[in-house]
C-alpha cells in the first residue's frame, strides 16, 4: 500500500455540527458502507494484506446545504498524493484562462495556490508575469511543480504556515485554491489562516465542485475520505461571515468535474458587497430544494436504482462473453466501483493516464491498473467510464477503439450504452 500509517479510528464516523456553519446534528442521509480512501492505491506486494478502512457516512447540513462526511484520514496522508490534473486536457485550456483572472486581481501582487499540485495553475501564471507561491504538502507532487519553475512550500495550510509565509513573502494579494478546499476537514482553522496571509484589499478564490450538481446528477461518487464535503455557495457564505469576509462574486463552471463553482471572496471591510450572480445561484440553490430532508432521501433512492442498474448492464455483457475494462483509476469511480460491488469479476483491468498509478490496484476492489494503451493491447469490448465527468475527452481520444465496435457504459447522470 501506498506509504499511510494505520489509522487509531479515534475520529467519530459522523459529524454532530456542521462543519462550515455549526450548526448541530447534520442529516445522515446516504451511509455507503466501509472504504479504504479513494488514492490509496495498493502496490503488488501488498495485496493479501488488509486495507484500513473507515464509514464513508453521507450527511447535510440543512441550514446550509453543505454535503459533508467526517474527517477521519490520518494526519500527514497527503504528504504522498497520486491525483494530478495535467492528465487531462480540458484542466490544461481551464487553467491557462483560470490564470488570466488571477492575474488581472492580483497585478504586481503576490498570487498564493493552496493545493497547488503540479503547478499546472501557477505555471500559466508565471507564464503572464506573476509573482507565485504554491502551497501543498506533498513532496513528489511539489517536485513535478518545480520541473514547470513552480515555487513550493512544501506544508499544509495552517495559521501558523501562513503567519511564516507572509513573514518571508508579504501579505497576498490573491489567495486560490482549486479542488482543495473539499479537502478540508478544519474549515475554520483553514479560513483563520487566509486571513492572516490574505492582503486587506486582497481576494480568495475558491474553485470546488458545488452540491447543486451533486443533487441534480446524482454525483455521490464525489465524496469520498478525502473529499470530505461538496459545497454549495450558501454554506461558503455562511462560512466567510465567522471571518469577516463576504462573498462578493460567484461563477458556474458546469464543465469542470461534474459541475463546479468559482468564488470570490474579499473582506467586509472592502466594502464591494455580492455581485447579482451571487444571490441568482443562492435563489437557485434554495429553488432546488436543498435544505429540505426530502431531496436527499430522493438522492439516495436513486443511488440505489443506479447501482442495480450498472450491475444488471454489467451481469449482461458478461453473459455475452464480453471483455470490460474500466477507464479511470480515480479516488471517485474508487467509491463508485466499492459501494456497488464491482470488481474484478466485472472489470479486467483499470486505465488511467496518470503513471503514477501504473502498476497499483485499486483500493478495496483490487482491480490492476494500466496505461490507456492496454485498451488497444488488450482490446476491451466495453469502456466502464469511472471518470465520466471527462467522458467528452475520452470518447474523442479513444476513435480506434469506436471503429472497432467499442462500447461505452457511463455510470451518471443515469446509466447509458454510448457507441
Amino acid at each position: 500500500m501506498l506509504e499511510m500509517p494505520i489509522p487509531q479510528q479515534e475520529a467519530t464516523d459522523v459529524l454532530s455540527e456542521c462543519r462550515a456553519c455549526k450548526a448541530p446534528a447534520p442529516y445522515l442521509f446516504l451511509p455507503l458502507g466501509d472504504h479504504a480512501p479513494g488514492q490509496m492505491l495498493i502496490r503488488p506486494d501488498d495485496l493479501d494484506s488488509q486495507q484500513p478502512a473507515f464509514p464513508l457516512n453521507t450527511q447535510v447540513c440543512l441550514e446550509c446545504g453543505l454535503v459533508e462526511i467526517a474527517d477521519q484520514i490520518p494526519a500527514d496522508f497527503f504528504r504522498h498524493y497520486l491525483y494530478v490534473p495535467s492528465g487531462a486536457a480540458r484542466m490544461h485550456s481551464h487553467f491557462a484562462d483560470f490564470a488570466q483572472v488571477l492575474a488581472e486581481r492580483a497585478g504586481d501582487g503576490l498570487i498564493v495556490d493552496i493545493g497547488s499540485n503540479d503547478g499546472l495553475l501557477l505555471a500559466a501564471c508565471n507564464a503572464l508575469g506573476c509573482t507565485t507561491l504554491g502551497f501543498d504538502p506533498a513532496e513528489n507532487i511539489a517536485a513535478m511543480a518545480a520541473e514547470r519553475g513552480v515555487e513550493t512550500h512544501i506544508d499544509y495550510f495552517t495559521p501558523a504556515s501562513a503567519a511564516l509565509v507572509r513573514s518571508q513573502r508579504g501579505p497576498a494579494k490573491v489567495i486560490s485554491t482549486t479542488n482543495t478546499f473539499n479537502h478540508i476537514g478544519d474549515l475554520h482553522t483553514f479560513m483563520e489562516a487566509i486571513t492572516i496571509l490574505l492582503s486587506d484589499d486582497g481576494t480568495f478564490v475558491i474553485e470546488v465542485p458545488r452540491a447543486k450538481e451533486y443533487i441534480d446528477h446524482t454525483e455521490f461518487d464525489n465524496i469520498y475520505h478525502e473529499h470530505v464535503s461538496e459545497f454549495s455557495l450558501l454554506s461558503i457564505v455562511k462560512l466567510a461571515a465567522f471571518f469577516d469576509l463576504e462573498v462578493t462574486d460567484a461563477l458556474s463552471l458546469p464543465d469542470i468535474h461534474g459541475g463546479s463553482m468559482r468564488v470570490f471572496l474579499n473582506r467586509k471591510a472592502a466594502g464591494i458587497g455580492p455581485s447579482q450572480s451571487v444571490g441568482d445561484m443562492l435563489r437557485d440553490e434554495l429553488a432546488g430544494g436543498m435544505l429540505l430532508p426530502e431531496t436527499y432521501d430522493a438522492l439516495a433512492r436513486d443511488v440505489e436504482d443506479m447501482g442495480r442498474d450498472v450491475r444488471a448492464m454489467l451481469d449482461e455483457m458478461k453473459a455475452q462473453g464480453l471483455k470490460i475494462a474500466g477507464y479511470g483509476a480515480s479516488a471517485r469511480g474508487n467509491t463508485l466501483i466499492t459501494h456497488f460491488g464491482i470488481d474484478t469479476s466485472y472489470l479486467d483491468f483499470l486505465v488511467d493516464r496518470n503513471p503514477l498509478k501504473h502498476g497499483l490496484y485499486s483500493p478495496n476492489t483490487r482491480i490492476p491498473i494500466r496505461p490507456v494503451e492496454a485498451i488497444e493491447e488488450e482490446k476491451p469490448d466495453v469502456l466502464f467510464v469511472l471518470a465520466w465527468n471527462f467522458f467528452d475527452e475520452i470518447f474523442e481520444q479513444q476513435a480506434a477503439f469506436r471503429e472497432r465496435g467499442g462500447k461505452f457504459l457511463v455510470p451518471l447522470p443515469v446509466p447509458r450504452i454510448v457507441c
